[in-house]
């Protein structure tokens, strides 16, 4: 591909994604009012930003969080660094569609993106196994509780959180990678509780490690299993870190366990990045 036809290509690939062709609404958070008592209405503002919950679209990342990891792919092949990508909670699959989208627009094969993520409902509660600190955040509460527990709900909040409890199964966020002819050997997929799956996981060495878990243990589960795997020079993003009090936590009780001290960047105001150095 040219220049031009690269740049065209990912920019509707982000389009695509985020569902700027087609504007989708949006699914209401609880607690927030919505317009026809479950979907809110498009805002283009929102999307860009993330800062909706798209009731179709592939991803909820928005496009500016898409644009950073083009930058940083595109850093990493011009680099050479070594490794593969991958994401950590990957929802409908849409970021990881997106990583390998920009691989087949610079016709790289000798690199793989690998989706993780449990593929069903949210992890799990502290009686099958989370930590206390993994749930203390008003927001976290609020829909973790709801979705795990069943709660029953008056109105127009128990729909909302049907909406919310049903995940992207494995088959689903395979068919959508499909939908973009971007489906084959180079995309890995690694089913299951991070806390399981990760240590085991068959990767040598990676250049992008894409963090997506929310909660305290899915993100230190994915630190502590992934980051010594990841070469000096390759990046790290961090997707709920402005957000949530137990995934910045996570992120800094890692590193201070391993002497590390990044200089973190913040992408929004949810999302952060760092490269590692050393």
């Amino acid at each position: 591909m040219t220049d031009v036809a690269i740049a065209l290509y990912l920019d509707l690939l982000k389009r695509s994604t985020t569902n700027l062709i087609y504007q989708d609404p949006a699914v209401a958070y609880v607690g927030e009012e919505a317009a026809d008592g479950v979907l809110n209405p498009f805002s283009l503002e929102r999307r860009i930003a993330g800062g909706d919950w798209p009731s179709q679209a592939h991803t909820m990342i928005g496009l500016r969080r898409l644009d950073n990891i083009q930058f940083l792919v595109e850093a990493i092949l011009r680099d050479g660094t070594a490794g593969d990508l991958i994401e950590t909670g990957v929802g409908r699959g849409g970021s990881t569609i997106f990583m390998r989208g920009v691989l087949k627009a610079y016709q790289v094969s000798d690199r793989a993106v690998w989706a993780a993520d449990s593929f069903q409902m949210s992890g799990p509660t502290t009686a099958q196994g989370a930590s206390e600190r993994c749930y203390t955040s008003p927001n976290l509460i609020a829909v973790h509780d709801e979705l795990l527990a069943g709660t029953a709900l008056p109105g127009d909040a128990q729909a909302r959180i049907d909406r919310l409890r049903t995940r992207t199964s494995l088959a689903e966020v395979q068919e959508h990678f499909a939908r973009y002819d971007l489906l084959d050997d180079q995309v890995k997929f690694l089913p299951g509780w991070f806390c399981d799956t990760l240590p085991a996981a068959p990767i040598d060495r990676l250049a992008l490690l894409r963090l997506d878990g929310d909660f305290y243990d899915s993100t230190l589960d994915a630190l502590r299993a992934l980051y010594p795997k990841l070469s000096v020079g390759g990046y790290v993003i961090v997707d709920d870190y402005g957000v949530f009090l137990e995934c910045r936590q996570a992120v800094h009780d890692y590193l201070d366990t391993i002497g590390q001290t990044p200089e973190i960047t913040a992408i929004d105001e949810e999302a952060v990045f760092w490269q590692k150095v050393g």
